[in-house]
């Protein structure tokens, strides 16, 4: 795992943290709250301080130490990617730029583990390809990289563009009708709710949330799928079909082609080496791809 490269930033240049708030980076409630300061080094260069809380919606419900799930990885990046937006990138009330490309990595013996309430976790960040315009980019990439006791554990590489076009209508082919959800343990969830797969009765795995407005994933009911959802569905369904823990996700990574509907979108995932590779379609199109790399115990 490649560590981000810091520029040294003369005094004049940085930008004292600014604390940052769920109102601000625009999120459904406080509990999803990842990131809570932000400071400009110089240029692109920022450094950021997250709070990952033991009891975060994707964590386990669990008495003893809590490992964190792989995805807060991911959705501290896009959080990190709307803080500096916000701030730095775009002019006030211009619509946000989402994430189209995603790809992460974990050092396993160095992921975080918790035993009190909350793991401090110091990120690097740099912002790159950036496509200016006068009232903001219209696209940009943003890479992190995530520290726990001055030890890095995970990095993370997002593209930010414009969001693909509307979805087709959801629920358009009479296969997703009486499907049927798995356990949040077969697909590595930690409750019910975070569940976004169902098997068809023709025997399909299809992307079907049982939380159609869950807090991380589909916040505000999206008609479309954003692409920490897809990749999200990608990781469970890799796990469905080896049967291993989550623990065992070291590694992934989604690509947007087109828009997904947020309930119906046919999912395959195929093993391969280290892992497995998936493919999302809809409306007779493929509309994401993406791989899950896994250790194997």
């Amino acid at each position: 795992m490649r560590g981000v490269a810091m520029e040294p930033a003369h005094a004049a240049d940085r930008r004292p943290a600014d604390p940052l708030s769920w109102h601000s980076l625009g999120l459904g409630t406080m509990a999803s709250l990842l990131v809570v300061s932000l400071e400009q080094l110089g240029g692109r260069y920022y450094e950021a301080r997250c709070q990952w809380a033991r009891t975060h919606p994707l964590n386990e419900r669990t008495v003893a130490a809590v490992r964190h799930h792989p995805m807060l990885l991911a959705e501290s990046t896009r959080q990190l990617a709307s803080a500096v937006e916000r701030r730095h990138l775009s002019a006030p009330g211009r619509p946000p730029l989402v994430p189209v490309s995603v790809h992460l990595g974990l050092d396993a013996a160095a992921h975080p583990v918790e035993h009190g309430n909350a793991t401090d976790v110091a990120v690097r960040v740099v912002v790159s390809d950036l496509a200016p315009r006068n009232e903001g980019p219209t696209a940009y990439r943003l890479t992190a990289e995530y520290l726990h006791a001055g030890v890095p554990f995970g990095s993370c590489t997002m593209r930010l563009a414009p969001g693909p076009a509307d979805a087709p209508d959801p629920w358009k082919d009479a296969g997703a009708v009486g499907a049927l959800h798995p356990s949040a343990a077969a697909v590595g969830a930690a409750a019910e709710p975070d569940v976004l797969l169902a098997r068809s009765p023709r025997g399909r795995l299809l992307i079907v949330p049982r939380d159609a407005g869950h807090p991380v994933f589909l916040p505000d009911r999206p008609r479309r799928l954003p692409a920490l959802a897809v990749m999200e569905a990608g990781r469970q369904a890799a796990l469905l079909g080896c049967g291993l823990t989550s623990a065992a996700v070291i590694g992934l990574r989604v690509e947007l082609h087109a828009a997904t509907p947020a309930n119906g979108a046919e999912i395959e995932a195929v093993a391969e080496h280290g892992g497995a590779r998936f493919a999302v379609s809809a409306a007779g199109g493929v509309t994401a791809t993406g791989g899950v790399t896994l250790r194997c115990p």
